[in-house]
């Protein structure tokens, strides 16, 4: 920032089990989303390293670093990130033609999974904020990925409709035997994984 260095993430060492559920927290600015994508191959680190099964995130062309990406990870953000003019199985559906792989069934199966199959057809606009943040679960779901990683998915959702999604991408990912790992700001709901970090000044408690 100008001449002043700042340092978001202070010699982090994290190590996450296959299927394992793990709640990060923090205050605001404490670095718990910077670690989120850092992990998730999003934001790549001046210094160290991140790997998953055996492979460096950040080694590769971007284009690798991106397919990787949508074969094995799952993303669910605060803000949903659906398009506006694309219906629900539309959405669903855009990793898989991302990928080269588009499956109306397997869109469909995820929708289901998630409470939707009666709202295939309709436009985010048309749905709840509780509803969009299933579509978003769905097309995290819908790639089979091995890991997802949620940046506040309760962010813009009242406490009962934010405590139901929590419940839900949980159920999910042990029905799949998914790795979960989730930034929350809520310290009651972290309380509901396997683990539950905290991070202050960039630094894991």
């Amino acid at each position: 920032m100008g001449s002043r260095r700042i340092e978001v993430l202070c010699g982090i060492s994290l190590d996450v089990a296959q299927g394992e559920i793990i709640f990060i927290c923090g205050a605001s600015g404490a670095g718990k989303t910077t670690l989120l994508y850092t992990l998730a191959g999003l934001e790549r680190p001046e210094s160290g390293t991140v790997e998953f099964e055996g492979r460096n995130l950040y080694t590769g062309s971007s284009g690798s670093q991106a397919r990787f990406r949508n074969r094995k990870m799952g993303f669910v953000f605060q803000g949903y990130f659906l398009l506006p003019e694309l219906t629900a199985l539309e959405n669903v559906s855009l990793p898989g033609m991302i990928g080269g792989k588009p499956s109306s069934r397997a869109a469909e199966e995820s929708l289901s999974a998630v409470g939707l199959a009666d709202r295939l057809q309709h436009l985010p606009a048309e749905l709840s904020g509780g509803e969009q943040q299933r579509v978003a679960i769905a097309r995290a779901l819908v790639n089979d990925p091995d890991i997802i990683f949620a940046d506040e998915p309760t962010g813009n959702l009242d406490s009962a409709t934010g405590e139901s999604i929590v419940e839900l991408l949980m159920k999910l990912a042990r029905e799949r035997k998914k790795s979960l790992l989730i930034v929350t700001h809520d310290t009651s709901l972290a309380t509901r994984g396997d683990r539950e970090l905290h991070i202050k000044d960039g630094r894991l408690d």
